[in-house]
Order: structure tokens, then sequence, then C-alpha cells
């Protein structure tokens, strides 16, 4: 598998010649390397419904011609805009035939902004866990601690796990290493930071604090790319 980091929460798995893409924001990211028609993916999937989750969702799909795969209030509003969407809802699995894709909880908020100043209900947020290439990587989305991660690292052989560590939003650093210990993924990678002011972090101090509880970590810049 080849892992692409786009930024933020970006991120893109490549596994026998087909795509996923996790949370495309493109535009909006200072940080970014890449454009929204730089994208080929053969599927999208949305943890939220937070601008910098969506915003190039609907570009990238309709120029891939590829399923969103996102929760119920969520894939509808996607719909609405002549999109492919498939829906799905906490603790339900999609099966794309190269990835199947579990939808896990995430304790967060999902708002979709309208140009008008006005936010609309986008369904609960959440996270995933994705088998494709022989690996499953979990994608924790936009959430704060909570203790049913010790559950999931339990019920899942988990080989990368993408876990937030911006705070303010999200968990933070000491947060995120808790969870990346019950998790008990074989590679930490840290996401959903630097981004912008208020979710400054130092990943490569992250890591480091990892790899002190014995667990292997990488700090990834918008644009790396990772073979597994």
């Amino acid at each position: 598998m080849e892992i692409i980091y786009h930024g933020h929460s970006c991120v893109q798995l490549i596994a026998d010649g087909k795509s996923l893409l996790i949370d495309p924001f493109l535009r909006g990211n200072p940080l970014a390397k890449t454009q929204p028609e730089d994208i080929k993916t053969d599927g999208i999937l949305l943890t939220h419904a937070h601008t910098d989750h969506i915003l190039d969702a609907e570009p990238i799909a309709r120029a891939n011609d590829a399923p969103i795969v996102a929760i119920f209030e969520l894939a509808n509003y996607m719909s609405w805009k002549q999109l492919k969407t498939i829906e799905i809802n906490m603790g339900g699995t999609v099966d794309l035939g190269f990835a199947r894709a579990k939808m896990i909880q995430a304790f967060h908020s999902s708002g979709i902004m309208l140009e008008e100043g006005k936010i609309i209900y986008g369904g609960m947020p959440g996270g995933y866990i994705v088998q494709m290439g022989g690996l499953t990587v979990l994608h924790a989305g936009d959430t704060a601690l909570y203790s049913d991660m010790r559950l999931i690292g339990e019920r899942h052989s988990i080989d990368v796990a993408f876990i937030p560590i911006g705070d303010n939003y999200t968990m933070g650093p000491d947060d995120a290493l808790q969870a990346a210990a019950w998790y008990g993924a074989k590679l930490v990678i840290p996401i959903h930071y630097d981004s912008f002011p208020a979710i400054r972090q130092d990943a490569e101090a992250f890591v480091r604090r990892l790899e002190a509880q014995q667990q292997r970590g990488k700090a990834m810049s918008p644009g790396d790319r990772l073979v597994l």
C-alpha cells in the first residue's frame, strides 16, 4: 500500500491500482501541495460535515465519477448535488469492491456551513476502519479521547492509525498518546495539526513520545508518501 498525506486530515490510500481518499481539504489548507484537479481516486470517505473535511469532496468526486461514503445525512446532502453517494451509519460497513470501510464513533460535532451563514445538521461524526490491500487502516476522524478506543484496538489488528493531535477542536497530544496506546496500531501517524494557528503542534515531539511508550510513529508533511 502507498499512503499519501495531503495535509490536515486528508489521507489517500493506494493499493492494487485503486485509490481511496479520506476527508479532502486542499484549497482551504495553505500547507497543501496538491490541488483537487490533481487527485485521481476511486472512492471518497467523509468522516463528518465540517468544511475542513469536505471542502473538495464535490469537485474530486465529480471529476473522477467516484462515490462518496458518508453518514446518512451528509450522504443525502451530497446526493442533492447530483453526486454518487453511499449511505452509512455508525457501526456499518461499506464494501467498495477494492476496500471495505467500517464507520466507528468519534466524539465531536458535525454541521454543514451554508454560504448564507446558516448551519444545518450534518449527522453524527465518525471515523473509519479500512481494510484495503491486505492492511487494516484506522482514520479516527475528529475526536476527543473515549474509552471504547481500547475496545476497537482489542477487536481489530490495526496496521496504521491516523490520529488527530491538534487540540482545541480535537484531542491534543496527551490524549492522542492514550488513544494510540488503546488502538495498539503498528504505526501511528498524527493528523489534524498545523493547518491554522489554533492547532499548531510539534508532530516530531509527539512521535518521540510514542516511541517512549514503545510504539512506532511517523510525522508526515503534506505531499509525503509512504509505502508499506
